[in-house]
């Protein structure tokens, strides 16, 4: 799990799609062997990329404290001016680190903030509005697919990672749809489209939800609603309050919980029509499970305070640092190469679940 943190997302897909040659009749390449890292070797790695994250980390907090700005939309900034660093070179490695496992600890760690009574007094509309998003946004996609020439496998992915979990959901998805020519590419176009996207929702919803008014916990189901990737949900999130930052992050792992029955779903249906691509893999979101537990233990009133501020410091460092790695990792310009027809499907699926979100926030909350 923790090796798999340290590759790009394009580098997954690849290895997802090694074997197809064979599928063509061509001699299939033997996988790539994985060597199991000493410690030493994974810390010396990713200790760059972290130590540059870390850096902008800082140099983010330090101006967020000086100019009373949002630390995060700093730490998002000053990470895409270091771009480059993702190019190549031996920062790659810790730069996905800190995107992905650090991240992944500091949702978790949110959890030592939140309690069942909270979440109870959100009331149902959280849940249902997660449902009718991920399943609409999936069919959504099925039929910009259609319109704009592409492939179902496409509108497939591109409608499951905007409306569940980004890049994560793509990958996840992949691993049960048939294999074809366009397989990789379709995941790579889904990958770096989604990424672009949120990053720009990231910067641009706590604007339009301040613009019209809402207060934190409607903009936090806004939030954790709409944007795709959870690190830009928490930027987005903390950018407004620590509550809505908190509701925000909430509404979010609904979505990421959807993952799971999305992807039997759609392997069951492949199966059932004789069109499988094989057996799922689909990773289990260990940071969900966690969160989870911590708000059930932080429920129950046993986490004396000085292990909970210690917990909210650790997760917000851990998030101020994988948001700055995230920001490395942002590419505009691979956006803008994917072509214009992946871009507008994948925008208007953006388009449909927030507008979808924000309906259900104005009238049923």
């Amino acid at each position: 799990m923790i090796i798999r943190d340290i590759d790009t997302d394009a580098d997954a897909a690849h290895e997802m799609f090694q074997s197809f040659e064979g599928m063509e009749g061509l001699p299939s390449a033997a996988p790539p062997v994985r060597k199991q890292l000493s410690i030493e070797t994974f810390l010396r790695s990713v200790y760059p990329g972290v130590l540059v994250a870390i850096t902008i980390g800082l140099a983010a907090d330090w101006l967020s404290g000086h100019y009373k700005a949002p630390v995060m939309l700093f730490a998002l900034l000053f990470g895409m001016t270091f771009h480059f660093l993702h190019e190549e070179g031996r920062c790659i490695p810790g730069i996905e680190f800190a995107s992905k496992a650090v991240l992944r600890t500091g949702v978790a760690l949110l959890g030592a903030r939140i309690t069942v009574e909270q979440i109870r007094d959100l009331g149902p509309v959280p849940i249902a509005m997660v449902v009718a998003g991920v399943t609409t946004t999936v069919l959504m996609g099925l039929l910009l697919s259609r319109l704009f020439g592409l492939s179902r496998s496409f509108g497939v992915l591109s409608g499951g990672s905007v409306g569940i979990c980004g890049a994560s959901a793509a990958l996840a998805i992949a691993s049960v749809l048939p294999k074809t020519k366009e397989s990789e590419r379709d995941v790579i176009l889904a990958v770096v489209v989604v990424t672009g996207l949120s990053t720009i929702a990231m910067i641009l919803y706590p604007m339009f939800v301040t613009a019209i008014g809402l207060d934190n916990q409607r903009a936090g189901l806004f939030l954790g609603g709409t944007i795709h990737d959870v690190a830009q949900v928490v930027g987005a999130g903390y950018t407004i309050s620590q509550k809505t930052g908190d509701i925000a992050t909430y509404v979010k792992l609904l979505r990421v919980a959807m993952l799971l029955p999305v992807v039997g779903t759609i392997a069951l249906v492949l199966a059932r029509s004789g069109a499988s691509g094989g057996k799922a893999k689909v990773p289990l979101p260990w940071f969900l499970f966690a969160f989870a537990a911590l708000v059930a233990i932080n429920s129950l009133g046993v986490l004396p305070k000085p292990v909970t501020d210690a917990a909210n410091d650790v997760s917000r460092w851990c998030l101020v640092v994988a948001i700055a790695a995230l920001g490395m990792k942002t590419s505009f310009k691979s956006l803008i190469a994917a072509g214009w027809r992946p871009v507008v499907t994948m925008v208007l699926e953006t388009a449909w679940i927030a507008g979808l979100v924000l309906s259900v926030v104005e009238f049923a909350t």
